[in-house]
């Protein structure tokens, strides 16, 4: 067999849920790994915010989610630093600043109280504030504010930064990155075996894992009910600039709900400022439009007024890759040879680390870890493939 033309883990998709897995393969002593991107790094953690919030942004029925997001969150310091040093320096902007939530009417302060006293019933800590309170920790939110809560364990990544040294981190452990997209799943007898390629090579494989995102589903080849479909979810995002003059404007991120949406803002210690973000289910489109900037701007003032002499400097968009149940899809899949990374939602950036962890265990050892059993993509299996 031609050399570079088979590969013991082959990675289908190199966003940051792709590149980590391959890097954490490679730190676990597995050789041969490939990566089938067209463009390493890209993906929607260009664009997400990178909040580290598993405590602020529970739902109800997510504690398997929860659980998962915690071990993540645990892990994200060590991470950061260990992916430093293996990218020769790269800065991946982990900061730990914390988490303010708050409410803006009564309604919202009423659904904070639920979620603090959901908090409790966990043994998760976080902190009530009366509105002053939230305004002494943040001077710049609006009057108005009626409480929040402060997390303290809840903190921020920067996306593109984390992108751009998974990228060089693995380009320095000799994982081949084929910067081409990945044209058909090659199945044999009832087994994946690799891909074929954009250019018209076939890569083989002892192990695919799928971690395309919200194209996971689409890869030609792969057989019916193997995988759910996962579906875009569209999110524009805003970036911002603090001018020096301005700083500290905020200390931590801060999220609230405003008439009904979720909007965080995201300071960064370089003096961007990140607003987001919609939540739109319109297919693969990434348009950025008017109202879906006019939405955030307007809900971001009336959370914290200042922001309208801000420069805005980028706007953007990109798709979460939803599954059924919101939660990933981790661990082997009904098909022999091939496994899944996919299916974060709006938890991708939260959950690289555990994802990494857990798939690289999963490649090593051959057994899936407790931690990920709950999100086995078998869950969803309508036919297992002759």
């Amino acid at each position: 067999m031609a050399a570079g033309t088979h590969a013991h883990v082959l990675v289908v998709g190199g966003g940051i849920i792709g590149l980590a897995v391959a890097w954490r393969a490679a730190r676990r002593g597995l050789t041969d790994i490939a990566v089938v991107d067209p463009d390493p790094g890209g993906g929607a953690a260009r664009v997400a915010a990178g909040m580290l919030a598993p405590v602020t942004e529970l739902q109800y029925g997510e504690e398997p989610l929860l659980r998962l997001g915690m071990a993540s969150n645990e892990r994200y310091a060590a991470f950061a630093d260990e992916l430093t040093e293996a990218s020769g320096g790269r800065d991946t902007g982990y900061r730990r600043c914390g988490t303010v939530a708050v409410a803006l009417d009564s309604d919202d302060r009423e659904e904070l109280r639920e979620l603090h006293a959901f908090h409790g019933r966990l043994g998760l800590d976080s902190q009530w504030l009366t509105g002053r309170e939230a305004r002494k920790l943040e001077p710049m939110l609006a009057p108005g504010v009626r409480g929040g809560l402060h997390v303290t364990d809840d903190h921020q990544v920067d996306g593109r930064r984390l992108a751009a040294a998974l990228v060089l981190a693995c380009e320095r452990a000799d994982v081949r990155l084929h910067r081409t997209e990945a044209a058909e799943l090659l199945v044999e007898g009832d087994r994946a075996v690799g891909v074929r390629l954009g250019t018209g090579e076939t890569l083989t494989a002892d192990r695919v894992v799928l971690a395309a995102g919200s194209r996971s589903h689409l890869l030609p080849g792969l057989p019916a009910g193997v995988l759910p479909a996962i579906r875009p979810v569209k999110g524009q995002i805003l970036r911002l600039r603090i001018p020096p003059a301005y700083r500290p404007f905020l200390s931590r991120n801060v999220r609230a709900v405003v008439r009904g949406q979720h909007l965080y803002l995201v300071p960064r210690e370089d003096g961007e400022l990140v607003i987001g973000a919609t939540s739109e289910e319109q297919g693969y489109d990434t348009t950025v439009t008017a109202g879906g900037v006019y939405e955030l701007l307007r809900d971001a003032h009336e959370l914290v007024p200042g922001i309208t002499e801000l420069p805005l400097v980028e706007t953007s968009a990109g798709l979460r890759p939803g599954s059924p149940d919101n939660a990933p899809l981790l661990g082997p899949t009904a098909l022999p040879g091939l496994v899944a990374a996919t299916g974060h939602y709006r938890n991708g950036v939260l959950l690289t680390p555990v994802t990494a962890d857990l798939l690289a265990e999963y490649l090593v050892t051959g057994t899936t870890p407790a931690l990920a059993e709950p999100f086995s993509p078998t869950r969803f299996t309508t036919k297992v493939p002759a």
